[in-house]
């Protein structure tokens, strides 16, 4: 397997589509956003035509208000992976969640633990009347190591990690275990200077609301998806759902989409690190295009070194 990480906006899915003209590769999706159905333009989703041309993975596999976890994630990129084998490919793995990314380049052995739904209810209630924090430290005496992997304010993965702790008696860490101590495969990261990721981002946002997302969110809440589901606390769905609710004007739910997003990269470098020898970084720089052209140019003989 093949594997493009680095933070959101960095312009790695335009690097895997060019790859793929080159290589006989299929994309597999590692995005925790882009498996929900008709969330397309707040998740950066690949385009019908993207798609058309080269076959992509683990991508609008589940609706808004279904349930969607690390495990089923895992499974259903296993069997992607199969299914491109088969076909005398190579998987390409792109995306930001690093738990996804790192749990196929690893292989983890997940904990098949089903969801509690009372548990689960009696934490969100804690979390819903001010308790949040006490859950985020709750896990961190628990599983330090778990609680390091977690952003305190995604409560939706909080208590997950708790629900594993209490339905095992085991620190969610421990269970998912590695298969096997190396790595089995090829780990390409791209990286630029923060303030032109920044910029990177602050465009993206802009060109989101120039495409819709506004509509995109007022059409789900049509369909009946409540904003508290998980999937509608997804970035700019939550902030443009509290605009649509009167809690804030267009221009500030804008702010806080970029301010969030600018953290949320930030927490991506905690996944991949810039010092991890196992990944191959590439420093982009420049406008989104010429970013990938470069980074297109120096892959190709890393990739090719790899194959052969």
């Amino acid at each position: 397997m093949i594997a493009i990480v680095g933070p959101t906006a960095v312009g790695k899915s335009d690097v895997a589509l060019h790859l793929a003209q080159y290589f006989p590769l299929e994309i597999i999706g590692a995005d925790s956003r882009q498996v929900y159905r008709y969330m397309d333009i707040g998740t950066n989703k690949p385009s019908l035509a993207d798609r058309a041309s080269v076959p992509h993975h683990v991508i609008d596999v589940v609706d808004p208000d279904q349930g969607f976890s690390l495990a089923v994630y895992h499974q259903l990129a296993l069997e992607a992976s199969k299914t491109i084998r088969q076909k005398g490919k190579l998987p390409l793995l792109v995306g930001g969640s690093g738990l996804y990314v790192w749990s196929l380049i690893e292989k983890w052995k997940i904990p098949q633990v089903p969801p509690d739904r009372e548990m689960r209810r009696r934490l969100e209630s804690r979390a819903e009347q001010g308790d949040s924090q006490s859950l985020y430290r709750d896990l961190k005496a628990i599983d330090p190591a778990a609680a390091a992997k977690i952003d305190p304010r995604n409560i939706r993965r909080v208590i997950r990690a708790l629900e594993i702790y209490y339905a095992t008696g085991q620190p969610p860490s421990q269970l998912q275990r590695k298969e096997v101590p190396r790595l089995s495969g090829l780990i390409i990261g791209f990286t630029q200077e923060r303030v032109q990721l920044y910029r990177r981002i602050d465009s993206r946002v802009d060109r989101m609301i120039q495409r819709g997302l506004v509509e995109e969110v007022e059409q789900l809440l049509k369909k009946g998806y409540d904003p508290s589901l998980p999937s509608m606390s997804g970035m700019g769905y939550r902030q443009i759902g509290q605009f649509l609710r009167g809690e804030m004007t267009l221009p500030e739910a804008i702010d806080r989409m970029k301010y969030e997003t600018h953290r949320l990269a930030r927490h991506q470098y905690a996944w991949f690190r810039l010092n991890d020898s196992r990944i191959h970084w590439f420093d982009v720089g420049g406008t989104e295009r010429e970013a990938s052209i470069v980074a297109l140019n120096e892959v190709r003989g890393l990739i090719e070194g790899f194959m052969s």
